[in-house]
């Protein structure tokens, strides 16, 4: 049995399900689901991260994480964590970089927050390659499951790809956006029976309102944890700055755009983040925000391009080539760059007022 097929049954014998759901399942399902079936990453993958853009990106948050434990008094041990490694490239360059500063590695203990086996046994190859000792290396389902103490987090292209729901503004009022099945048979986009009460967001008729709780609630777990223990977490993703209504759910399949529900557990499912949200959930816990700004200025703050200069010095004409074309994509404001799209926000405890980058 298909996922598509399994997903038409249920809505069959219970109704239409919530893009949430719909979400859960395409990524999540433990046989069928996208995350868990296939290594999505890379050139013959669906999609290319950051990290295999060029390993200065990884380099430059490893860097980022070692000022961060030098600003927070050098704690002896605290956790370093990267929510959804992907291949473990980010980690494995961030932990090379760390080596610069032997007191830091010393004093990390590495955690990874993956559901997926395959993914956690690619990691694990690429950190075992990267001869990283793994003096203290660890995977969790959750971040609810990683030690209590002081620490430092990544995600990067982690919350666009947490579930979200979706509202429509129609004259009736804000009524939600459901899966069900269109008259063919086929998984289709419908409306709830009944307007949602408690949204009372003023919006012209056609607008639609996303809202991740899962995301909300792991960034409020994570700045309610900084605040009592210590530490910062810096977010990458693609989204918006700025409260604003549209249908940003998309699928990515072999580089290209599919339709969100042709099919489930095959295609890559993401919806921009709503930073503005993501903040005010941490400041509201207590945690001190810095950002966001664009990964473009972000990267430039941290030396990218100085660090691509070095680089280039001891490369061939081919490579010094690469290294440009990988820099412009990580920090250009074109089209098919990443430095405008791509934003970049910290939380922190309130006693470090500043971070780099910010």
């Amino acid at each position: 049995m298909s996922l598509l097929r399994e997903i038409a049954e249920l809505i069959a014998m219970e109704g239409p399900i919530s893009v949430e759901r719909y979400m859960e399942l395409a990524l999540s399902h433990p046989r069928y689901g996208y995350y868990h079936s296939r290594d999505p990453f890379g050139e013959h993958g669906d999609f290319v991260t950051a990290p295999e853009i060029s390993q200065i990106f990884g380099e430059l948050i490893g860097l980022w994480a070692v000022d961060c434990w030098a600003r927070m008094g050098e704690p002896e041990k605290f956790a370093l964590i990267e929510l959804g490694p992907g291949r473990g490239t980010l980690m494995a360059d961030a932990l090379r970089a760390g080596r610069l500063v032997p007191r830091f590695l010393e004093a990390a203990s590495v955690h990874l927050v993956e559901t997926s086996e395959a993914l956690r046994a690619k990691q694990r190859e690429t950190l075992e390659t990267a001869q990283w000792s793994g003096h203290s290396l660890a995977w969790h389902e959750s971040f609810a499951q990683i030690p209590e103490g002081p620490f430092i987090l990544v995600a990067n292209e982690f919350f666009d790809a947490l579930p979200i729901r979706q509202y429509l503004r129609t004259a009736q009022g804000w009524r939600e956006r459901l899966v069900g099945l269109g008259p063919d048979g086929r998984l289709d986009f419908g409306l709830s029976g009944e307007p949602m009460p408690d949204i009372r967001l003023a919006a012209p008729q056609g607008a639609v309102l996303e809202i991740s709780s899962a995301g909300l609630a792991l960034s409020r777990e994570i700045a309610t944890r900084l605040v009592g223990f210590g530490g910062a977490a810096l977010l990458i993703d693609y989204g918006h700055t700025r409260q604003g209504f549209g249908d940003t759910l998309q699928a990515v399949r072999r580089h290209e755009f599919v339709p969100a529900l042709e099919a489930p557990g095959e295609a890559d499912l993401t919806a921009h983040v709503d930073f503005t949200a993501l903040g005010r959930v941490a400041r509201a816990a207590g945690a001190a925000l810095h950002g966001p700004v664009t990964q473009g200025r972000f990267l430039r703050e941290l030396g990218i391009e100085a660090r691509a200069r070095k680089l280039k010095q001891k490369a061939s004409e081919a490579q010094a080539a690469e290294i440009e074309l990988a820099t412009a994509r990580l920090i250009g404001n074109g089209p098919a760059e990443m430095g405008a799209l791509f934003k970049a926000m910290a939380f922190s405890v309130p006693s470090l007022s500043t971070l780099a980058g910010f």
